[in-house]
């Protein structure tokens, strides 16, 4: 596939820690405006891979990202590890990456009405003066797909983002990231063990145990 219809392109990766192997000699192609799916068992590098994108983990071999935006990459980790007794509420958690001033001065009038947009959409409204380490695990996560996806990223990468969600939030959730493709052209890769999920969304799978096992279709999962 050449880079017009690719946005992310990985040859031979290769990643190991510890005297372990993670990953050997993965390699797999990304194309634009497409939802490609990680599948595979507990420890098949799948969260390994994504953190590679990321620049996150050394790594062996090439990771090419063909840019036509700004280069935005938004992320939601399967676990998003928070201190309870942080004195951090959802509305100053958003605000740090949307206005220059330090929230701890305050959030501006203009950031605001875009916070009050995003609490609505991960239907957090009249939760946002709630400290992050008081919102339950689904609202979490709703929280962290809202903020990844504002502004719209060229590439969007996602371990395991159901978590937390029930099966309306769920529902929810693929409904926002499928209008999100439709309307930016968004790529996605996304790290899932819900086969029925892929199904419903991957138009790319990739089968993983450490290498490349297969891809294809939603029917290779």
């Amino acid at each position: 596939m050449n880079a017009a219809a690719s946005l992310l392109e990985i040859e031979a990766l290769h990643v190991r820690r510890g005297g372990e192997t993670l990953l050997e000699d993965v390699s797999l192609t990304v194309p634009r405006g497409a939802i490609t799916v990680l599948v595979g068992p507990n420890g098949a590098g799948k969260s390994t891979l994504l953190a590679a994108v990321l620049g996150e983990i050394e790594f062996q071999g090439s990771i090419r990202l063909h840019w036509r935006g700004d280069g935005r990459i938004g992320f939601v980790p399967q676990r998003f590890a928070v201190d309870r007794t942080l004195p951090l509420t959802a509305m100053e958690f958003l605000a740090l990456a949307r206005q220059r001033r330090p929230v701890c001065l305050g959030i501006a009038a203009a950031t605001r009405g875009r916070i009050a947009r995003l609490l609505a959409a991960a239907e957090l409204e009249g939760r946002g003066e709630r400290a992050l380490g008081q919102l339950s695990g689904g609202e979490l996560q709703r929280l962290l797909v809202e903020h990844a996806l504002d502004p719209m990223p060229e590439l969007l990468l996602l371990d395991e983002p159901a978590t937390g969600l029930d099966a309306a939030a769920t529902v929810r959730f693929e409904e926002r990231l499928l209008c999100a493709r439709r309307e930016s052209g968004l790529s996605v890769l996304m790290a899932s063990h819900d086969l029925a999920q892929v199904r419903r969304l991957a138009d790319q799978v990739v089968v993983l145990d450490r290498r490349v096992i297969r891809r294809g279709d939603a029917t290779a999962a």
